[in-house]
């Protein structure tokens, strides 16, 4: 295997984020791990054997921390960013504060942290970049307008990269799961007026009337950062159990 510089990868503490730092780690990927939740992420770091995994506890939010972890790495080849937030709001609902954190850690974090990688990966002659969409950046879904236009604002940021700097060896593409059993479904789950109910409405959106997994969603991130994947640039990666094929 060629000697890689390391996947930087954000909203690594739980979730998609940590699925994929356990699958890109078994396909030899050093790490270097990123999340606000700095115990959590300690935790589950240990967690993680074979790689080398170095550990950054900050919010993204702090544009200029990040721009450290690159120097602090050397580099990287592989940019995953997974860090979200989501609030359950219609228009009429969300508040003016909800709106400017949600675009502000999902997008603006995402455009920082992507010119943070991207002077490095050119001098390398190119590097991959894989962004956490969702099917909410493809359909509208009912009381979460921030998240959905923040998640349709990170596909038209990703395709923007890819058609930008795709022929100097940039592969920037987006994965858009369906509903994932994660930590934040488990929120959702527990603070619903029934949560039975509610875990039933949400498998029944996939037509296999189930959830996905992280580690499924893990699998098609290391495909679209693998060598596999080099014809695919400027993506959005469907994989929601065909919630949006109906």
């Amino acid at each position: 295997m060629t000697s890689r510089r390391a996947a930087i990868i954000t909203g690594a503490a739980s979730g998609i984020g940590f699925a994929t730092a356990k699958r890109l780690a078994a396909d030899g990927w050093p790490l270097a791990l990123v999340d606000v939740d700095a115990a959590r992420l300690e935790e589950k770091a240990k967690q993680i054997e074979g790689v080398d995994v170095q550990t950054y506890p900050f919010d993204l939010l702090q544009a200029e921390r990040f721009d450290d972890v690159v120097d602090a790495v050397g580099g990287c080849d592989l940019l995953v960013n997974d860090a979200g937030i989501g609030v359950a709001a219609s228009l009429l609902e969300t508040s003016v504060e909800d709106w400017d954190r949600t675009i502000a850690v999902n997008v603006t974090a995402m455009f920082h942290t992507c010119k943070a990688v991207l002077p490095a990966m050119l001098d390398a002659g190119g590097g991959r970049i894989v962004n956490v969409s969702s099917i909410a950046g493809v359909v509208g879904l009912r009381n979460r307008l921030a998240y959905c236009a923040s998640k349709h604002a990170v596909i038209g940021l990703t395709r923007a990269i890819a058609a930008d700097y795709a022929h100097l060896g940039i592969r920037c593409n987006a994965i858009c799961p369906g509903t994932v059993e994660t930590e934040w479904i488990g929120k959702i789950l527990s603070n619903a007026e029934d949560p039975d109910a509610t875990r039933k409405q949400m498998e029944a959106r996939q037509l296999d009337g189930r959830m996905g997994s992280p580690e499924e969603v893990a699998s098609g991130i290391a495909f679209l950062a693998s060598d596999e994947a080099r014809f695919v640039n400027g993506a959005a990666f469907m994989m929601d159990g065909g919630m949006t094929a109906v």
